[in-house]
């Protein structure tokens, strides 16, 4: 029960479905899914509407699921937020499909964590113009786009002040440079506050191309970027409100953290079975409420959750933390 004015007592269930979802963002993505439903029906239609999805941050569970599971999830809670999903987070989107679909389907979307992701130059430069409200954006990690890329999100993102776009060392074992990177995000991207381009194989002049454009920026992360050289004069002189992190920084990368890649196992926080007949938890039960009868429900979907050690290690990498 909760206390109204005067301290009269009100039942949780006759909160308005607005209030309910702020209280059930605050729940776990396993929770939202597979208990409160079950609490009772107007629990059941708050977590089926837009009031719980105006942020999806399913990156720690998306590590670990299969591809069609993560596609499935995808549309199911895209489409509960029915265009008013402001931030979405999501490692390792595999098909450049899921990427148009975000975009189709999430015009309010202002912050956009991708990384890993399977998406290529070519999709971005014909997604990024229906991507327009974007003010951050994650796509670290993401090998398969470059400069091309980057200018795409530049150019038709025209709010967008966080760009974060850091690497593995091994990932850029094999490239020669990536100033056409520092250009790209130079010319098109001047509103920016805060980069990260940790590990980037970057020069000198690549980034002091960035800090001749970029006049706003605040901080700036270039933790592995070896071969650039800013002198503290320079920057106490023309960029006194930056910060300025690495490149000559110790780091989380050591070779133990690879050992323990060995360890995989199936044994994660949260293992995900879609399974063709699922369990009507209400049947039986009689209503006339047709709001109820959720067409973007679970789906059959049914989810088990075991307990046992999920860290960075066990995912591959020992990712470094944003500061």
């Amino acid at each position: 029960m909760a206390e109204g004015e005067g301290g009269e007592e009100r039942a949780w269930e006759e909160l308005i479905p607005d209030a309910l979802g702020l209280i059930f963002r605050n729940l776990s993505l396993q929770e939202i899914l597979t208990v409160v439903p079950r609490v009772c029906k107007s629990w059941g239609r708050a977590v089926s509407g837009p009031y719980c999805w105006q942020e999806i941050d399913i990156e720690e569970w998306s590590q670990r699921c299969k591809p069609e599971q993560l596609d499935q999830m995808l549309h199911m809670l895209i489409a509960r937020s029915s265009g008013s999903v402001r931030r979405l987070s999501v490692s390792g989107l595999h098909t450049e499909s899921m990427l148009s679909f975000i975009a189709d389907h999430a015009g309010s979307l202002q912050r956009l964590e991708l990384p890993r992701s399977e998406i290529s130059d070519s999709t971005v430069e014909i997604v990024a113009p229906r991507l327009s409200n974007i003010t951050f954006l994650d796509v670290s990690y993401c090998r398969k786009i470059g400069a091309r890329a980057i200018e795409a999100f530049g150019k038709h993102c025209k709010s967008l002040v966080s760009l974060r776009r850091r690497m593995h060392p091994l990932e850029v074992a094999d490239k020669v440079c990536q100033d056409d990177e520092a250009y790209a995000i130079a010319r098109s991207m001047p509103k920016l506050r805060h980069l990260e381009m940790a590990y980037l194989l970057l020069t000198t002049r690549g980034v002091l191309e960035i800090l001749s454009r970029c006049r706003d920026l605040e901080y700036l992360d270039l933790r592995g970027c070896w071969e650039v050289k800013l002198d503290d004069k320079y920057l106490k002189e023309w960029h006194s409100g930056l910060k300025v992190l690495g490149p000559d920084i110790i780091d989380c990368y050591e070779q133990n953290c690879w050992d323990e890649c060995s360890d995989y196992s199936d044994s994660s926080v949260y293992s995900w079975e879609f399974m063709e007949d699922g369990e009507d938890v209400y049947e039986g039960v009689s209503d006339n409420d047709s709001i109820w009868e959720d067409e973007r429900g679970l789906e059959g979907l049914e989810v088990r959750f075991y307990g046992g050690g999920f860290t960075d290690a066990v995912t591959g990498f020992y990712w470094p933390p944003s500061p």
